[in-house]
């Protein structure tokens, strides 16, 4: 079970990171904005997925382990607070960056580009809020 635990949280925490801090800065420095948006927005979508199939599976593993204990432990409610960042993010937020996309123009963009503006600086600060509970769970010691 050690291994699994592992692997869930290389491939949720280190994909994020990777996706965030890397890749999606080189997509906005190469392509165009728009396709760049596209591509980045697929990725995000997978990692939210991926966040989702790990994240359920280590919260179950650390309710396994610890039992109702594990409720007053701060890795489970880090677990449990990156799971509803993604939520959010994913379910929510995500949505409306869509749908104001959708009602942009090009034209219009430069004047009325304030509620996507708005909206993507929320996505950040939530990823960012998820980011930085990842680093202090992946430090922690009762993982």
């Amino acid at each position: 079970m050690d291994g699994l635990r592992a692997i869930a949280r290389t491939l949720w925490i280190g994909g994020m990171w990777v996706v965030g801090i890397i890749v999606a800065p080189i997509l906005f420095s190469a392509l165009d904005n728009v396709t760049a948006g596209m591509v980045a927005g697929r990725l995000f979508a997978a990692i939210a997925w991926v966040g989702l199939v790990c994240g359920i599976f280590l919260l179950a593993d650390y309710v396994l382990r610890y039992g109702a204990r594990g409720l007053k432990q701060g890795g489970f409610w880090l677990l449990f607070g990156m799971l509803v960042c993604i939520v959010i993010n994913h379910f929510a937020v995500t949505p409306i960056i869509a749908s104001l996309k959708l009602q942009m123009n090009h034209a219009a963009e430069g004047l009325f580009g304030g509620g996507f503006a708005t909206w993507h600086a929320i996505s950040s600060l939530i990823y960012l809020l998820q980011s930085l509970m990842a680093l202090v769970y992946l430090l922690r010691s009762d993982n």
